[in-house]
């Protein structure tokens, strides 16, 4: 029971502390701006379009993009829940 409780608190402690990193990159790839600092729009020069790949070949790319954060700290979350049940299981409680 105790390196059940050990091993899954060591997962949700590494999985916590990715959850800002995995924001952040997200954020920069779906981005609306490219590196130069202009607004990714349909009508752009060669070069500025390369920075803006995802943004112009579809528009919920960006959006669904940005769900990936929330979604792993779901996932984090299905971690702590699953340890705490089979710990709980095992201790005879449930």
């Amino acid at each position: 029971m105790i390196a059940t409780l050990v091993g899954g608190f060591v997962a949700i402690l590494i999985g916590v502390s990715l959850i800002g990193p995995i924001a952040s990159q997200v954020a920069t790839i779906a981005s609306t701006t490219n590196t130069t600092g202009g607004t990714c729009t349909a009508a752009q020069s060669a070069t500025a379009t390369a920075n803006c790949q995802l943004y112009l070949s579809a528009s919920w790319g960006a959006t669904v993009l940005n769900l990936v954060p929330g979604f792993f700290a779901l996932a984090i979350l299905g971690i702590g829940l699953a340890v705490t049940y089979s710990s709980l299981q095992q201790a005879g409680v449930l």
